[in-house]
């Protein structure tokens, strides 16, 4: 039996309120409460996991469940044990030494996660940038290369691409993106280094002396923390056929690091509170419940969408940027199975796959409500007296810095040559060549006593 289009209602009114609810100013405070998530998410999950389970199976929404309970298992041991290492002291905060942060963060968005990287490091790259007068960009930079783009290369990095691996993707798949994940951030980090020396060189005399002299060395404390991020990604490595022992051994790691952590690091230095992923897992299941109509319907109804590699990009992106990007990847992901084409990875075409992933991971980034990490970047920073952009002042940012390279990617790594690759080489050019114009035409003072 077919699944009514009516169904799939009550999808689309929960990512509504995801996207409309932070911003209008009737419900922004309401908003804030994750209690009045839950009971959202609740009155619109419950009743359309009854009415699956009775009128269409039992099997689709235990299913749903049990993936629910993976994803945010993962997500939970992922930020209690990233809140428990605090990265303490204050380099100069010149372009090169912001550009290396922000490459270690992509680095490790990878492998401990988007959220957990970008939590971890953007204390450490405030403190660096304290006694810097430009600093925005920067804090935008760490939510394009850190808390989004940074985590493609493995399913730990961003939680589409763990639900993908719950789905069948096998782990070291997404390895195999790793051209796309260093032309997105390579470009990026190019391009901040670009403005972050255009941005230098306007700082005052007063503000680069001040940075010069007020520094401190780097230290990392709560250090046994690593062992527990490692036995986290070996359970997702080694567990994947085995879910509830994944989860047990998930959560004995958060648990683990919880009491072998210092209450002062977790809750004085990273000022460790509860609520994100609180905000997380109630918005979450609301989510998997309502979804379960809409992925039976789009399972109907796939082979008559047009869809193609550049349109699996654009449609998951674009729905990456203003939706949260967990459900739109598994949206498009279940679409892909019902075609053939070529190599398949999990039922989907490969050339597809790449598609949907790249779209989801990097246009998350692409507004501050694509993905968790985006807003609890910006909280941090505002709580640090940064004045972060509006919604709309952000995305004027991501669309001049973010997109052009997204276009670039998808042109280079999606077609088979051609006028369309040629395209996109052109582009990727033009941005270089804006970066390097504002690194010649920015040199660096060369001694202290110069910017003094």
């Amino acid at each position: 039996m077919e699944v009514p289009v009516w169904g799939l209602v009550p999808f689309v009114v929960m990512l509504a309120a995801i996207a409309i609810f932070p911003l209008w100013h009737v419900t922004e405070h309401i908003w804030e409460k994750n209690t009045v998530k839950l009971a959202l998410a609740l009155v619109l999950g419950i009743p359309v996991g009854v009415w699956m389970w009775v009128a269409y199976s039992p099997e689709l929404v235990v299913h749903e469940l049990n993936e629910y309970a993976q994803f945010i298992s993962l997500l939970f041991s992922l930020f209690v044990v990233s809140g428990g290492i605090f990265v303490a002291g204050d380099i100069k905060a010149t372009p090169r030494n912001n550009t290396l942060l922000l490459a270690a963060g992509g680095v490790l968005a990878s492998f401990i996660g988007t959220t957990g990287a970008a939590m971890l490091l953007i204390r450490p790259l405030l403190n660096t940038n304290k006694e810097r007068e430009r600093k925005i960009h920067t804090v935008i930079f760490a939510i394009l290369i850190v808390a989004n783009c940074g985590g493609l290369l493995t399913p730990l990095g961003d939680p589409p691409l763990y639900i993908g691996m719950m789905r069948g993707v096998p782990f070291t798949w997404t390895f195999s993106l790793w051209p796309q994940w260093l032309f997105v951030v390579g470009m990026l980090l190019l391009s901040y280094y670009g403005l972050d020396r255009r941005a230098y060189a306007k700082e005052t005399d007063f503000h680069v002396f001040w940075d010069e002299h007020d520094k401190q060395p780097i230290s990392v404390r709560g250090l046994l923390n690593i062992v527990w991020f490692l036995v986290i990604i070996a359970s997702v490595a080694f567990l994947g056929d085995y879910e509830y022992l994944k989860i047990g051994v998930q959560l004995l790691a958060a648990l683990a690091s919880f009491y072998t952590t210092k209450r002062s690091i977790r809750f004085d230095d990273n000022e460790f509170t509860w609520s994100p992923i609180l905000e997380v897992a109630a918005l979450f299941i609301g989510i998997f419940l309502t979804m379960i109509p809409a992925l039976e319907f789009l399972r109907a109804h796939a082979h008559s969408m047009p869809l193609n590699e550049y349109t699996f990009f654009a449609f998951t992106g674009v729905l990456s940027s203003v939706l949260d990007n967990a459900p739109t990847y598994l949206t498009f992901f279940e679409m892909g199975t019902q075609f053939t084409l070529g190599n398949a990875v999990a039922g989907v075409p490969e050339l597809y796959l790449a598609a949907i992933s790249t779209g989801a991971v990097f246009c998350g980034a692409m507004t501050y409500i694509g993905n968790g990490p985006n807003f609890m970047v910006k909280a941090v920073a505002e709580e640090k007296g940064v004045p972060m952009p509006s919604f709309g002042g952000y995305i004027v940012y991501s669309l001049r810095d973010l997109a052009p390279i997204l276009v670039a990617q998808a042109m280079i790594f999606l077609s088979d040559g051609g006028w369309v690759r040629i395209v996109g080489i052109l582009i990727a050019m033009v941005v270089a060549a804006i970066a390097a114009r504002n690194i010649v035409r920015n040199p660096l003072p060369e001694t202290v006593d110069e910017a003094k």
